[in-house]
């Protein structure tokens, strides 16, 4: 090899390393970075029924907001929080949710939850369902995560099925009319 080609690969692996350096240390100082770490889909009852989706999310190192989910293979998709008015279980929408930093969002039955409406058979048949979580960071930065899809429950397990929307006030206007 000629002395100049030798220095060129030199200086173009020095060149690397640093680089490689430089990107090690930053992702030193951040921490636990945002991240969906888990979740399911829990098909409606009967067709007519929303899905619910429950999942869990670790803060990373700043306060966060998620602010909506969304998929290709549902109808719709919305966030809920179930709450307690007037000793009436009532679900009411919501906007945001706040992921704190180095905490978690947990969406869990009871209280907040997805709902989705009419999730394409194919997503059913491949057993999950590919979701974009959106936040306030970074432009609204995504994180994609693939939900399994579960089939309804029995009522006696407490999950899905037990869920009945229709039966709630969904707050708002709605929630007038019942």
């Amino acid at each position: 090899m000629k002395p100049f080609a030798r220095r060129t690969l030199l200086a173009t692996t020095l060149a690397a390393a640093a680089l490689t350096l430089t990107g090690c240390g930053e992702n030193l100082g951040k921490g636990q970075q945002l991240n969906v770490v888990s979740g399911h889909i829990v098909l409606g009852a009967t067709p007519d029924r929303p899905a619910v989706g429950y999942f869990r999310i670790e803060g990373g190192p700043r306060d966060v907001e998620l602010v909506g989910v969304t998929t290709d293979f549902a109808q719709r998709v919305e966030m809920h929080e179930t709450v307690q008015e007037d000793g009436m279980t009532v679900m009411k929408p919501l906007l945001r949710a706040p992921v704190p930093a180095k905490g978690e969002l947990v969406f869990r039955q009871g209280g907040k939850h997805l709902m989705l409406w009419h999730i394409n058979p194919a997503a059913v048949r491949a057993g999950k369902l590919p979701m974009a979580f959106v936040f306030t960071n970074n432009n609204n930065e995504r994180i994609l995560f693939d939900l399994p899809i579960r089939e309804a429950t029995s009522a006696a397990s407490g999950e899905g099925a037990a869920m009945d929307h229709g039966a709630m006030g969904h707050g708002g206007a709605d929630a007038d009319k019942k």
